[in-house]
C-alpha cells in the first residue's frame, strides 16, 4: 500500500504541471467538445508509458537520446501548429455550445499527437516514473498502480471540472482570452522543447 501511495504522489507531481496535455484537455472540457474521448485518450496514454517505463523501456529511451531529439522537433512543430489555431479562433470567437457528438478523427488524432509527441511524456512517465517505480523492488507494480491511478484521477477531473464551468467561461469575450493564453503557452511550451 504505501508503494501504491508512493506511485500516486509522484504520478501527481508530474503530471499537475502545466503542460501542452492538459490545456488540451482543459480546451477540450471547456468548449465541451468530446471530453470523455480525449479524458480517456491522455489516461490510456499514460498508463501503457508508465508500465513500459516500469518494464524498462526508459534505460532504452535514455540509450538512444536520438528518439527523444525526433519527439522534439516533431513535439515542436504540433505545438506551433496548435498555437496557430488557438490564435485564429481568437479572432473569431463564439459562444460555446453542446458539442458531444460522435468524436471526430481530428480529435482523436490531436489527443494522440499533444500525448505522444511531446517528449516530456516519455521523460515523465517512461523515464521518470519507470526508474521510481524499479526502485520499489518487488513492490514496483504497486508504485505502478499509483502512477496509473493519478492519471485515472486528473484527467476526468480536469476535463469534466472544466467542462462545468463552460458556462460562466463561455461568453465569447472569455473564450477570446482562454485561446490567447492557450497560444501562448503553447508557444512557450515549443520554445522550451527546442532549447532543451
Amino acid at each position: 500500500m504505501t508503494a501504491t501511495i508512493a506511485g500516486m504522489l509522484a504520478g501527481f507531481s508530474l503530471i499537475i504541471a502545466i503542460g501542452a496535455q492538459n490545456a488540451f484537455v482543459l480546451r477540450q472540457g471547456i468548449r465541451r467538445e468530446h471530453v470523455g474521448v480525449v479524458v480517456s485518450i491522455c489516461a490510456a496514454c499514460d498508463f501503457v508509458l508508465i508500465i513500459a517505463g516500469t518494464l524498462g523501456v526508459g534505460a532504452l529511451v535514455t540509450a538512444h537520446p536520438v528518439v527523444l531529439t525526433v519527439f522534439k522537433w516533431a513535439g515542436a512543430a504540433y505545438l506551433l501548429w496548435f498555437a496557430f489555431t488557438s490564435f485564429r479562433s481568437a479572432m473569431h470567437p463564439q459562444a460555446l455550445e453542446m458539442r458531444e457528438s460522435s468524436p471526430s478523427r481530428s480529435i482523436v488524432l490531436s489527443a494522440l499527437a499533444i500525448t505522444l509527441l511531446n517528449p516530456h511524456v516519455y521523460l515523465d512517465t517512461v523515464v521518470m516514473l519507470g526508474n521510481l517505480a524499479n526502485q520499489h523492488g518487488p513492490d514496483r507494480w504497486w508504485f505502478t498502480l499509483g502512477a496509473c491511478l493519478a492519471s485515472l484521477i486528473w484527467f476526468p477531473a480536469l476535463g469534466y471540472g472544466a467542462r462545468a464551468l463552460a458556462g460562466p467561461l463561455g461568453r465569447p469575450g472569455v473564450w477570446r482570452l482562454i485561446d490567447l493564453v492557450i497560444g501562448m503557452v503553447m508557444i512557450a511550451i515549443a520554445i522550451r522543447l527546442i532549447t532543451l
